[in-house]
């Protein structure tokens, strides 16, 4: 697969079909890689393969990933919307579509924070929040599945390095989705398709928030992926809120 690098950064990735650019990023936390699309709810880089021109990537020091880079404890998510940010660059693209499965929820909303102007508009397939139930469902996945197998490649990343990059990512902010603030999602002018979840990591509420606070949200049913018809006319759903902010 191919590569780009940027300074000390080094990102795998991967594109398929043609038409207007998808990125769209698997699920599984921080070791978010490509590598893992057959175990996703759907494999949107197979399904939309005819429609758009699918792009996907490693993100940044993924165990069983390519990518690599510094943990950047000081400003993680915006980390992240680099790395996103200059893959596209480097492809030459400047308007796209952002899909984020699962950590790509808080993914998608830095984006947009980050570069409103060049994204057309994102989907948030059950996107991880703060629960109320569960707050640290994400910080203790970080630390318990992350943090072993990267700091037994990286003998440079200490458990003082990781907890603290796991306090900026998921506890500085918590009261939402992480990576921006309720005041941003209420002001977002950007077209939002959210698809939620219900487990300790993917937090209805903060889904449910997100569509009641951002004034182009818009949701899918839910439940969604139970039932294989309600699945495929979500996936349909998804096709045609894109292709709808393509043309436009």
């Amino acid at each position: 697969m191919p590569f780009y690098t940027k300074g000390d950064v080094r990102i795998q990735y991967e594109e398929v079909g043609s038409g207007f650019p998808l990125l769209v990023t698997p699920g599984g936390g921080l070791n978010s890689v490509i590598s893992g699309w057959p175990g996703q709810v759907f494999n949107a880089m197979e399904v939309f393969k005819d429609d758009f021109r699918c792009i996907t990537m490693d993100q940044r020091n993924a165990v069983g990933g390519q990518s690599s880079g510094p943990v950047q404890v000081e400003d993680p998510w915006g980390a992240f919307a680099d790395d996103q940010l200059g893959l596209m660059d480097h492809l030459g693209i400047d308007r796209f579509f952002f899909m984020g499965y699962c950590i790509g929820g808080p993914f998608a909303l830095k984006l947009i924070e980050r570069a409103p102007e060049r994204v057309a508009a994102a989907v948030l397939c059950q996107p991880v929040g703060h629960a109320s139930k569960t707050p640290d469902a994400m910080y203790d996945s970080g630390r318990d599945i992350w943090a072993p197998g990267l700091m037994e490649q990286r003998p440079d990343v200490t458990m003082e390095i990781v907890e603290q990059y796991l306090h900026n990512l998921y506890r500085v902010q918590p009261d939402f989705m992480y990576s921006v603030s309720r005041d941003f999602a209420r002001s977002c002018q950007t077209p939002m398709l959210v698809m939620p979840d219900d487990t300790p990591a993917h937090s209805y509420e903060a889904a449910i928030d997100l569509i009641e606070l951002a004034p182009k949200a818009e949701a899918t049913a839910y439940p969604w992926k139970e039932s294989e018809d309600v699945l495929a006319a979500t996936i349909n759903q998804t096709r045609e809120f894109l292709k709808v902010h393509q043309s436009a």
